[in-house]
């Protein structure tokens, strides 16, 4: 019956089976949720631009963090609203930027507090909880990134904004939007994301759902519930070991071979460390050079902040190569870095 089911068109919120499995995973981290509060999407990344058509609109502003996603970035672009970035330090986002942004009228803000994309880092439980006391105080919403959440390679796992965002029964209430994809921990190709939202949220979504792509396809999705109720949680052992492995290949290779000029993040999960050059190296030339003479790419930082600084910075991924390869890529920016820093 799954297999011809699977053929067939499907309803816009997504298979139930799925979300009651996703709805179920949230209520063991902390964030019970029922299943109408999930919406399945095309990989978070449909949840963003679909958010972004719900809550923005030319000029009104958002705030993110410096640096930020630059996916959500372009996907927010599309509405032409106006940033407000935030810095950051080691706890997270600068609480007292975030309260002048909300001051000044932004009532979103898209934040990512577990080994976030580009930095690695995360924020730590006072901060967390500093933030959702921020966001009540003016009444806005705070779009949670939690692709990376399940990442996590030492250290505690922390609460989500969206476990300590307490609505009690109350599933029409909350202050954390949720975004969760299972491509950073299955298989990319599936597309298969979800948003967790307060009910009234979600039967807007799902109107935007059968404006544009009816749903997101049945296939995929039983292909996703069926991996997901075989393979966890023994399948995300086996996927945590491997990146912590490359990790620490990358860190170990980055403390013998980096100038002491080069600055990195020392992330517990995710999957990138955030490289601080010396002030006087644009990393996008560095790019150039380091394609054409090194035979290794990354990507330039300027294109994480919202007011285009960060020339200086750049992101490195150990996702996707074997841990010799990584090392000897290391080795050659490294090289290479201490060639034009002295130039």
């Amino acid at each position: 019956a799954a297999g011809r089911r699977s053929l067939q068109y499907s309803i816009s919120e997504g298979l139930p089976a799925l979300r009651h499995w996703i709805a179920d995973d949230l209520t063991l981290s902390g964030a019970p949720r029922s299943i109408d509060n999930i919406l399945i999407t095309n990989g978070a990344q449909q949840g963003l631009d679909m958010l972004a058509r719900l809550l923005l609109e030319p000029g009104r502003e958002i705030v993110v963090e410096k640096p930020s996603y630059l996916g959500a970035m372009q996907a927010f672009s599309m509405r032409r609203p106006t940033y407000v970035g935030v810095n950051m330090d080691a706890d997270g986002p600068v609480i007292a930027e975030l309260d002048a942004a909300f001051a000044g009228g932004a009532r979103v803000a898209y934040l990512a507090p577990d080994f976030q994309n580009p930095t690695g880092r995360s924020y730590t439980l006072e901060r967390r909880l500093a933030v959702l006391e921020t966001a009540r105080k003016y009444g806005a919403v705070i779009l949670e990134d939690a692709a990376y959440s399940k990442l996590s390679y030492e250290g505690d796992v922390l609460p989500s904004l969206l476990a300590l965002d307490d609505i009690g029964d109350e599933q029409d209430a909350g202050t954390v939007i949720q975004l969760g994809t299972f491509s950073k921990t299955l298989v990319p190709a599936l597309r298969i994301g979800w948003v967790c939202a307060p009910r009234p949220v979600i039967e807007r979504l799902v109107l935007i759902t059968q404006a544009g792509n009816l749903h997101v396809s049945t296939i995929n999705q039983e292909v996703a519930l069926r991996a997901a109720r075989k393979l966890f949680p023994d399948h995300l052992d086996t996927v945590r070991d491997a990146y912590r492995a490359k990790r620490d290949t990358m860190l170990a290779a980055m403390d013998e071979f980096m100038p002491g000029t080069v600055s990195y993040t020392r992330p517990e999960g995710g999957m990138f460390i955030w490289l601080t050059l010396p002030e006087n190296i644009d990393s996008r030339q560095l790019l150039a050079q380091a394609l054409e003479d090194a035979k290794v790419a990354f990507v330039p930082g300027q294109a994480f902040f919202c007011d285009h600084s960060g020339r200086n910075t750049a992101r490195l991924s150990f996702a996707t190569e074997k841990p010799d390869r990584i090392r000897d890529g290391i080795e050659r920016l490294a090289l290479l870095i201490k060639r034009v820093h002295n130039q």
